[in-house]
């Protein structure tokens, strides 16, 4: 059984935050052109998705409208955006299979993810969401909603949240069952719900976010999936990024990549989670990860595009 789980990026399905439902839709049809040849060469798929700009406009939401509804908690909107996302690809990837003839179900787990509640990231939140805002408006933000806001690299004032790592997947008996079984599943958008266990084993919610190629590394070891996909903006990963020593990386050893990555040579803000997500996943038992483009999904399954990290 050929198992992977694919993790597509953000700006798969809006890239600014102000693209409507319809231009939604439209993106998430386009950015499933990859997924579909994957089912058609017999891969077994759990699916992950990131939901950075649809967060940022409920924060918005409820930034403008809480003199008259009460203000949403964090983890209740990744949740929101994890289903309403989740339908979009959900139904979009139904269509598709269909049109095409092939009987393949598609279904969308809202999934919680455990998360350390020692984790250093909840006492020292570093993680930008939601808009950017003047040192004024930060100020009135902070104190109306309790927020940690910090400035953003020079372009104004930005929330901080916690951004704890991904333990394991709440739901990953019943995912890993439906995947093995044919079942298409979204899960773990955004990263998932962040939730913590108490001693007596139920859950409580946390305020804060998960990376999404983090979590999409647990989850494939959790389901036993021998690939992970991480499809973003760039074809390969490269070294000197955008610089004139420029260097294209097409197959590369968990050893020499994590040198590079202690070298520096992946910021947090960019490449970096999905090099992390690597690491985790090709240390503790995966066959290989891929990095590549929306469009080059099957070329790089193949071994013809894309960026091969084997252990």
């Amino acid at each position: 059984m050929k198992k992977a789980v694919i993790a597509l990026g953000g700006n798969a399905i809006a890239t600014t935050g102000k693209e409507d439902i319809h231009e939604q839709f439209a993106n998430t049809r386009k950015s499933l052109a990859g997924i579909v040849e994957l089912i058609q060469e017999g891969y077994y798929l759990a699916i992950t998705h990131g939901n950075g700009p649809q967060v940022g406009n409920a924060l918005l939401r409820v930034e403008r409208t809480v003199q008259d509804i009460p203000a949403l908690p964090l983890g209740v909107i990744v949740a929101d955006t994890e289903g309403g996302m989740g339908y979009m690809i959900e139904q979009s990837l139904q269509n598709r299979l269909h049109l095409l003839g092939i009987r393949r179900e598609v279904v969308t787990i809202i999934t919680q993810v455990a998360v350390d509640p020692q984790d250093p990231s909840i006492k020292n939140p570093t993680k930008f969401i939601g808009p950017h805002y003047t040192k004024k408006q930060a100020e009135n933000l902070a104190i109306n909603f309790n927020w940690v806001i910090r400035e953003d690299s020079g372009r104004g004032y930005r929330r901080v949240v916690p951004s704890p790592a991904p333990l394991k997947i709440i739901h990953r008996r019943i995912i890993k069952h439906l995947v093995d079984r044919g079942v298409i599943v979204v899960a773990a958008g955004g990263g998932g719900i962040p939730v913590y266990i108490e001693i007596d084993g139920t859950y409580e919610g946390v305020d804060a976010v998960i990376d999404k190629d983090r979590a999409s590394a647990v989850l494939a070891l959790d389901i036993t999936a021998q690939t992970l996909v991480i499809l973003t903006d760039v074809e390969n990963v490269y070294l000197n990024y955008k610089k004139p020593n420029q260097r294209i990386l097409k197959h590369v050893k968990i050893a020499t990549l994590k040198k590079y990555w202690q070298d520096g040579h992946f910021p947090a803000g960019n490449m970096g989670p999905k090099i992390e997500a690597a690491i985790h996943f090709l240390e503790n038992g995966g066959d290989q990860v891929i990095i590549t483009s929306l469009d080059r999904a099957k070329s790089a399954i193949l071994g013809n595009a894309g960026t091969k990290i084997v252990p």
